[in-house]
């Protein structure tokens, strides 16, 4: 199976990234990359996680990191569709 980030999910690793290079830089290379590694166990398991809140799609969380990662599974390609803090409203 092949992984293709979606640019709105590239646009959420990028805020994460800026605020947590500015709230934990000391931290913050290791817990991206946690974010970032996380979709490489959904390629082996696309079942992995919970049914999602819009249809079609599935959220793997990512404890203890207060993220959830939304993917969606099409033609053999699994899209990371958004990574979104636990506390965010999901679908918009």
């Amino acid at each position: 199976m092949r992984l293709r980030w979606t640019a709105t999910a590239a646009d959420d690793l990028q805020h994460i990234a800026d605020y947590l290079f500015e709230k934990t830089p000391e931290n913050a290379a290791q817990l991206i990359r946690k974010i970032y590694d996380a979709p490489s166990k959904l390629k082996e398991f696309p079942n992995l996680g919970r049914s999602g809140k819009k249809q079609g799609t599935r959220e793997l969380l990512l404890p203890p990191l207060p993220y959830v990662l939304v993917d969606k599974v099409a033609d053999d390609i699994l899209h990371i569709v958004r990574i979104l803090h636990s506390a965010q409203d999901w679908p918009l």
